[in-house]
């Protein structure tokens, strides 16, 4: 029973990687695409370039979250060692600096900062109370 459980975790965890590289890949194309179309028509270009970083760097999260996240199951149902859990803790902290910087450079403020104009909820308008 533990060879079985073990080895369908083992695959879980491959599944969500190949998702993430997937969704980084997807996205790179993506964005590319649509960057390219957007080139052809004059009034789109001047933020065309933003939209395709601002594109990029979303598909470079989500792609992240995922392989964090198999990082995890991996090391935490897989192998529960020392060793694999202090390479965890520096792949998550390399992978969260890498998220917040690409988080800043999508936004243009830090994470905790409110989005001029927006409440705490993400909604327009005065916030309540």
């Amino acid at each position: 029973m533990d060879d079985l459980l073990s080895a369908s975790l083992h695959w879980t965890t491959r599944g969500i990687e190949v998702a993430g590289i997937l969704v980084i890949v997807a996205g790179t194309i993506a964005a590319g695409f649509h960057y390219l179309r957007e080139q052809r028509r004059p009034n789109l270009v001047p933020s065309a370039y933003h939209r395709l970083r601002s594109s990029l760097g979303r598909s470079i999260l989500l792609g992240l979250e995922l392989l964090v996240a198999a990082d995890i199951i991996n090391t935490v149902a897989i192998e529960p060692t020392l060793e694999s859990l202090a390479v965890l803790a520096g792949i998550v902290l390399i992978r969260t600096f890498l998220s917040l910087s690409l988080e800043v450079e999508i936004e243009g403020r830090w994470p905790w900062q409110q989005a001029q104009g927006k409440d705490a909820f993400g909604k327009d308008g005065e916030k309540a109370g």
